[in-house]
């Protein structure tokens, strides 16, 4: 019998950039032009306020992945070197920590020492960098990567909104981007959901309520702060 052993791990990474970033651009891209239109601001001039906001968010997300990421790989780096030293230091205790770990983990002790000299006599760094610090190759992310996938999908993201500014006018606005953003929200959230592995319903409901509610803020506190005529 065939068995899947396909996993969704490693997809993690990308995922949560692209989503993060797209959800974003979404979101506070519409919520800034409902609110700006609430507020009886001239029509014409929301294209441009939907455009700086697609820039400036763009690359607000770019620089806050790289530096989210970048500071996570060192700490990450900087853990795994003091490791390094304290396993040239004191390489009995290092495996004896290290055959700790596997008995907490289930095996008998003379098992758990066994694995834990044969693992550090074939990758000792690896191994405790693994199975003590909790650092895999998964879980370490590219700063680089993590900011084109960010900046690239809030475009994308900011991009749906923005080209309803252009082909909607008058009293239908408002409701057309609304109606877009939350469409493309519910579309976002399961398709993401179905790529790791998760409920597409969950992913969808998720993101349509934190949509609407900001969007209903922003409305809000436009009708509230209405520019005078």
């Amino acid at each position: 019998m065939d068995y899947n052993h396909e996993h969704k791990a490693d997809r993690i990474g990308w995922i949560r950039a692209v989503v993060l970033g797209a959800n974003d651009g979404i979101v506070s891209t519409a919520s800034l032009i409902v609110g700006i239109a609430a507020s009886q601001v001239a029509a014409e001039h929301l294209f441009i306020v939907g455009l700086a906001a697609l820039v400036a968010g763009a690359m607000s997300m770019a620089a806050g992945e790289y530096v989210s990421v970048s500071s996570q790989t060192d700490i990450e780096d900087a853990e795994i070197a003091l490791e390094q030293k304290h396993i040239d230091r004191n390489w009995a205790a290092e495996e004896q920590e290290l055959a700790n770990i596997y008995k907490d983990r289930g095996l008998t002790s003379d098992l758990a020492t066994q694995v834990a000299k044969q693992l550090m006599a074939k990758d000792a760094i690896g191994s405790h960098t693994r199975d003590e610090l909790g650092i895999t190759e998964q879980s370490q992310g590219n700063p680089f990567q993590a900011a084109l996938f960010s900046a690239l999908s809030f475009s994308a993201g900011a991009l749906l909104p923005l080209l309803t500014v252009l082909f909607t006018k008058g009293p239908l606005l408002i409701p057309s981007i609304v109606i877009t953003s939350l469409l493309s929200l519910v579309l976002l959230g399961s398709v993401s959901a179905k790529i790791g592995g998760a409920s597409m319903l969950k992913g969808a409901i998720r993101v349509l309520i934190l949509g609407s509610l900001a969007m209903a803020v922003s409305i809000g506190v436009g009708h509230i702060f209405q520019v005078p005529a």
